[in-house]
């Protein structure tokens, strides 16, 4: 239903949750092949995004995260603006530097970080 609205709207409906920004992040899923959409936090670099898949510390990766290691190429929805993006596993040198980036948008990420023994993936999506 979020998802719905925010591309209905342009993100005028669903951009903000909960205090924070929200992105529409589309995958193709892995084994349906289908178009899969989640509404994630908006965590802006430059001219590329930060997505972090942290399902709220749980102990598997989201869904999204795993079409993502099968089929690279994401679609990002911000607000009525949408973007051809590349997804890369950020390295572990760039998920130091830009981890803090991520938790000035959502603090809970640390918190997110402490309830799983996995460490959650960072993903940078940058311009095709």
């Amino acid at each position: 239903d979020h998802v719905e609205r925010y591309l209905a709207t342009g993100g005028a409906d669903g951009y903000e949750w909960e205090g924070a920004n929200c992105i529409i992040l589309s995958t193709r899923g892995r084994k349906s092949g289908a178009m899969r959409r989640s509404p994630l936090i908006r965590v802006a670099d430059g001219d590329r995004y930060l997505v972090v898949a942290s399902m709220g510390g749980a102990p598997k990766h989201p869904q999204w995260y795993l079409n993502i290691l099968d089929n690279a190429d994401v679609t990002i929805h911000d607000r009525d603006q949408f973007h051809e993006l590349h997804a890369r596993v950020a390295t572990p040198e760039d998920r130091a530097a830009l981890w803090p980036i991520a938790v000035a948008e959502w603090p809970a990420y640390d918190d997110y970080q402490t309830k799983t023994d996995r460490e959650i993936p960072l993903v940078i999506c940058e311009p095709r």
